[in-house]
């Protein structure tokens, strides 16, 4: 099973909770005996190949403005070029977002992750939220996904705590696992 992580990262914390996502795919496949191919890399180096022969594909993104990166959604636009073919129709997706901005409201990231679940769902796959019952739910998990908070109450960055490494790691688990189950 071949799982594709990509993302855009600002200040490298979308790419912490990247590759803690990568950690638990990996304990995942070997628990299940798999072979681990597990692709970590940034929305810029992705190509259409890259996501046509992955078997899950997990995008994440800061949000920007209420919304994703424009890099994410450049490797979107670019990636309508699999729609017609059906190239990753029947493939599983997961999503995440970082995000700081004032307050605790969560900056648009119910929105952010929406439209990355949006064009998942164009491309007819099937996509993973965040069960209630994962470790780390009450730290990060909402429903649509993996919701990291970096920033404080001022709007600054602040990093990635350790609670939320470990939803990380169990939402990486839970997405391929799922893709296990649809496998066999």
């Amino acid at each position: 099973m071949q799982v594709l992580i990509v993302c855009h990262s600002d200040y490298q914390h979308t790419q912490s909770v990247a590759d803690a996502i990568a950690a638990g795919a990996i304990a995942a496949l070997q628990d299940a005996g798999e072979a681990e191919k597990i692709f970590v890399k940034q929305a810029a180096d992705v190509n259409l190949d890259d996501m046509q022969v992955a078997d899950v594909l997990i995008f994440g993104t800061p949000v920007h403005m209420g919304s994703m990166a424009w890099q994410m959604k450049q490797l979107i636009d670019k990636g309508s070029k699999l729609w017609m073919p059906n190239a990753l129709q029947g493939k599983i997706g997961g999503v995440f977002a970082t995000y700081g901005g004032f307050g605790g409201a969560g900056g648009g990231v119910e929105q952010t992750l929406m439209s990355l679940h949006a064009n998942f769902l164009e491309q007819g796959m099937l996509v993973c939220g965040f069960p209630r019952s994962l470790s780390g739910y009450a730290d990060a998990g909402i429903h649509w996904g993996l919701a990291v908070r970096t920033g404080n109450d001022e709007g600054m960055p602040e990093g990635v705590s350790q609670a939320a490494l470990v939803a990380a790691r169990a939402y990486g688990a839970h997405v391929v696992e799922t893709a296990l189950k649809f496998k066999s």
